[in-house]
């Protein structure tokens, strides 16, 4: 990812959003200092952004070993790290504004799956706390985590087309009809998505075909082989939670603040959605 033309799609981003976004926030009637960041905000998402799609492990790391030693001429106004990890939550607004606007469209044929996203080792969680009001306890196919899930819908191609954050605790099935605007097609889950309710409901409300992995010990119609060979295809989206994890590292237990776990994975999912090469497969002719 060239640093250039990241820098300059971001600060065209922000030219126009943030003045629009500066216009509708709310007031208490009291006069407020509003001094500009000796960086702007253009420069502290490139950074976040830049160290999502680098292979450094830790972002004190990458700032003060690769940042502030070989991109001193990009950035000439560079501040300290712990001014830069104080001023992160301010970006984290037109951060998820600026994902939105890089996210796919849909192309009739859609995948939706969760993964877990654990703040805290198993054995830390009675002695967690920055996470203690917002985080719960999970259990997934490989076992128990503390934190929270990603729901996500992706399309043929691998591109991200709509996310949804909550609790460990939160059935897969519950925020999915929050999930399917602008879907339409076909959608394929896993079997944690079995309900036929629920497919009535997001047929009726969304016109979407929700075809979910039946149970071993269910008995129902049988597949039409079209939906079955695309059912198979339904792992493309392991592939994109394995490379949102282990490339653009949307997951890690070292946060110290709601605000900066957030930017933090905001920041890894425009990264992904940066990136030229996705996990996809080719649609039969």
């Amino acid at each position: 990812m060239r640093i250039l033309e990241l820098f300059c799609d971001v600060d065209d981003f922000c030219q126009i959003y943030w003045p629009q976004w500066q216009q509708h926030l709310l007031t208490n009637g009291t006069k407020q200092r509003n001094r500009p960041t000796h960086m702007a905000p253009s420069e502290l998402m490139t950074l976040v952004i830049l160290f999502h799609a680098s292979c450094y492990r830790t972002f004190k790391a990458f700032y003060t070993q690769y940042v502030c030693v070989h991109l001193c001429a990009e950035f000439p106004t560079l501040i300290s790290y712990q001014r830069f990890v104080e001023l992160k939550p301010t970006i984290l607004h037109v951060l998820a504004e600026y994902l939105r606007c890089r996210m796919g469209r849909c192309t009739g044929i859609s995948f939706v799956d969760s993964t877990p996203l654990a703040v805290c080792k198993n054995p830390r969680i009675h002695q967690h706390r920055v996470f203690a009001d917002l985080a719960q306890r999970g259990h997934t196919s490989v076992g128990w985590f503390y934190g929270f899930k990603l729901h996500a819908v992706i399309n043929d191609r691998g591109e991200l087309l709509a996310l949804h954050l909550t609790p460990g605790n939160v059935d897969d099935r519950r925020p999915l009809p929050q999930m399917l605007t602008g879907v339409f097609g076909k959608l394929f889950g896993d079997r944690g998505y079995v309900s036929t309710a629920l497919q009535e409901d997001v047929r009726r409300d969304f016109g979407v075909h929700l075809i979910a992995r039946p149970r071993k010990n269910m008995v129902g119609t049988p597949l039409d082989p079209t939906d079955q060979a695309l059912l198979r295809h339904r792992a493309v989206i392991e592939s994109v939670w394995q490379q949102l994890k282990q490339v653009c590292q949307i997951e890690h237990t070292r946060h110290r603040s709601v605000g900066n776990f957030l930017v933090n994975l905001v920041a890894g999912l425009v990264a992904y959605c940066l990136k030229p090469l996705k996990p996809s497969f080719p649609l039969p002719a």
